[in-house]
């Protein structure tokens, strides 16, 4: 069973309001951008990655959290973030009972951590490419 599938069956057994809310999120995730990837880790959470991870999402029995890894590094200008905010790095959603998903704001966030991502792997590659080429010798001259 793939991670898509895994994430169906566990919709499917959240049969009440947890279970919808997840279904929204999962929705909403997904629409933001196209080439989301869906994943299944750490025993059981659907994670939601592009070029890093975006957010891990999981039901509670009193709440539907989604986490998202660098929250902590976005601009929340609709302040979904409700949960976490201590943190360094994450941040969270905490989806009660009753509330409703802002589906726009959602996808802004998501594509901020999308954003996010792509940036951190940019970095990434040019120290990689800067200290594979001083220690082959090419590196710029002053």
């Amino acid at each position: 069973m793939n991670a898509s599938e895994q994430i169906d069956k566990l919709i499917e057994r959240t049969v009440d309001w947890r279970g919808q809310t997840l279904a929204s999120v999962r929705k909403a995730i997904l629409e933001a951008d196209k080439e989301i990837v869906e994943e299944w880790k750490w025993m059981g959470s659907p994670v939601w990655s592009r070029d890093g991870i975006i957010a891990v999402g999981n039901a509670h029995k009193g709440k539907v959290k989604l986490t998202f890894m660098y929250g902590a590094k976005l601009k929340d200008p609709d302040k979904l973030f409700n949960a976490g905010l201590e943190g360094n790095e994450r941040r969270a959603i905490d989806f009660l009972e009753g509330d409703n998903v802002n589906v726009r704001a959602l996808k802004d966030l998501v594509r901020a951590a999308i954003g996010y991502n792509q940036a951190e792997r940019l970095k990434k590659s040019k120290k990689a490419s800067a200290a594979k080429a001083a220690k082959t010798g090419k590196a710029a001259k002053k």
